[in-house]
């Protein structure tokens, strides 16, 4: 068998929702699914053997971050992120362009590449897609991304037209590149659809990736701060324009209700450092929506986050002692909301691929996303 393949299991008859088989150098990945982030080669405040609990298939790391420190050549040295970090299922590394993209002031773009300066010590670097891939080969991942160029959301004062319709010619210089660059049969280098909000832009970004398109293919530009309703629109108008055959990834997408209603539009792959981040803000995901155990109101709250919920936290935990251990800065409180947070994004995920396969997801999406308390941002 090829190192990377996909089965393509079961689809919604109502939705497009998709359940299927991604297989990899280290291990299979049952899809839909959520991937836990590791930025720093670290999904924060835990240890592999919590991922591994919690029924995680897949990480990812940012090669941007970790080319500042500790810096390729180490992780090379030490045999590559599975080693480094000690993790022996799949991990995938973005390019690091949406961090560039995120460091406005501190950056020049041309058709070479990208010069910016570390957020860290301020020293001039420059890189190229072909620059890129090397990072991303030291790193050792199994599913690495192509350096791209991304814009920001159009009613957030983002980019014109022109300004997507340039990104978009670059991200296809770019990808060119990088797939010349590119040498090593265990890694599946993914294209990105970029395009911004402007449908034609995207319609052509996805004609631009197809011939780059081996073993998957992502989504990015999206959830940059338009309402979850554009991303929804760009989603559904994207679906029947994809490879039927190849996983799909929607990029930095990891709420809730994005995952649900994303699943529901063919997206076979999410992350999102949402579910820690928020947790060491004292805020837990539950299938109502979101809930601040911070809050004085869960002082005396002898139940657990969520009831019915089988994570380590809630097996183990009240709300009154996450909340104490949250106010009294603690590491163990954004610990142990972490587990619950990730514990509930990959369920809810695994929940979702059931009910895809059983042929129940339309009930299943209709029902959760009635009860769920969304916002109508990111």
């Amino acid at each position: 068998m090829e190192k990377f393949s996909f089965e393509l299991i079961a689809e919604d008859k109502h939705t497009g929702a998709r359940a299927g088989l991604f297989h990899t150098p280290h291990g299979d990945i049952e899809t839909p699914i959520f991937m836990p982030v590791g930025t720093q080669a670290t999904v924060k405040g835990l240890r592999p053997e919590d991922l591994h609990d919690m029924g995680a298939q897949i990480i990812l790391s940012n090669t941007y971050h970790l080319h500042l420190r500790p810096g390729e050549e180490i992780v090379k040295k030490a045999g590559g992120l599975h080693k480094f970090m000690n993790w022996d299922k799949p991990i995938l590394t973005d390019s690091g362009g949406f961090q560039v993209f995120s460091l406005s002031d501190l950056r020049k773009v041309n058709d070479n590449g990208v010069e910016f300066r570390s957020h860290l010590s301020g020293e001039k670097l420059f890189i190229t897609p072909e620059k890129d891939m090397q990072i991303q080969n030291d790193l050792g991942a199994d599913i690495i991304m192509a350096f791209d160029q991304c814009t920001d959301a159009k009613e957030d004062g983002g980019a014109s037209y022109a300004e997507a319709l340039e990104a978009k010619r670059k991200t296809k210089l770019w990808l060119e590149r990088c797939y010349k660059a590119h040498n090593n049969p265990n890694q599946m280098l993914f294209p990105i659809v970029q395009g911004n909000i402007y449908k034609d832009l995207r319609a052509g970004c996805v004609e631009d990736c197809l011939p780059y398109a081996k073993c998957g293919i992502a989504i990015g530009g999206l959830s940059v701060g338009e309402e979850k309703s554009i991303m929804y629109d760009i989603l559904d108008f994207l679906h029947p324009l994809l490879p039927k055959n190849q996983p799909r990834y929607l990029m930095g997408v990891g709420s809730p209700d994005c995952l649900v209603e994303g699943y529901a539009r063919g997206v076979d792959m999410m992350d999102c450092v949402l579910p820690t981040r928020i947790a060491r803000n004292g805020t837990a995901f539950t299938s109502k929506g979101k809930l601040a155990i911070k809050n004085a109101t869960f002082k005396e709250d002898f139940t657990p986050i969520e009831e019915g919920c089988d994570c380590y936290a809630c097996k183990h935990y009240t709300r009154a002692y996450i909340r104490h251990l949250i106010n009294a800065d603690e590491m163990l409180g954004a610990e142990l909301l972490s587990i619950h947070n990730l514990h509930f994004l990959i369920k809810l995920a695994h929940t979702c691929r059931e009910h895809i396969i059983a042929g129940t997801f339309k009930d299943f999406h209709d029902k959760f996303m009635a009860e769920y308390k969304i916002t109508n941002r990111f």
